[in-house]
């Protein structure tokens, strides 16, 4: 199986699909209502970093979705530092991030951040990307579990 990597662009609006054969492919995208970068529960803005696809759910209410693991490292010692989360909490995300699991999604620094189908022309997620149902079945076959993701301004 050829390997992938997905690289999502804020400003461009725009995911690149990449494979280790030299393939590649771009999609538009809608974002979260929030340009900025995620900082917690509630605010509607997409997160930049380093993720990788922890779970593919082929039953989404959005076409097909793939769960990003936020909140990454970085977002954990951000909100440890910030007062949003506690050092159980800190340590929880770690380890779920070590062992390449779904990290917790229920803390104050938010969660349950996807990329699915069912996109849209404007930017009107709450946090994830969406794409285009037939561009997302691509993207969704195209990838397993542990698929680096990058996420840019």
């Amino acid at each position: 199986m050829k390997a992938v990597t997905i690289r999502i662009e804020k400003t461009r609006r725009r995911l690149l699909l990449t494979s280790d054969e030299g393939a590649r492919h771009e999609y538009p995208v809608t974002l979260g209502r929030n340009p900025a970068d995620k900082a917690t529960e509630g605010d509607h803005a997409t997160p930049l970093g380093e993720f990788y696809i922890c779970a593919k759910n082929p039953r989404s209410k959005f076409f097909l979705s793939l769960c990003l693991s936020y909140p990454n490292a970085e977002d954990a010692a951000r909100g440890l530092g910030n007062g949003l989360i506690s050092a159980a909490q800190h340590d929880d995300i770690l380890a779920a991030l070590g062992a390449g699991k779904v990290p917790p999604q229920h803390t104050a620094l938010g969660g349950e951040i996807y990329i699915h189908g069912d996109g849209q022309r404007s930017d009107s997620t709450r946090g994830c990307i969406a794409l285009e149902n037939a561009a997302m079945k691509t993207v969704y076959d195209a990838v397993e579990v542990g698929t680096p993701v990058e996420i840019v301004p």
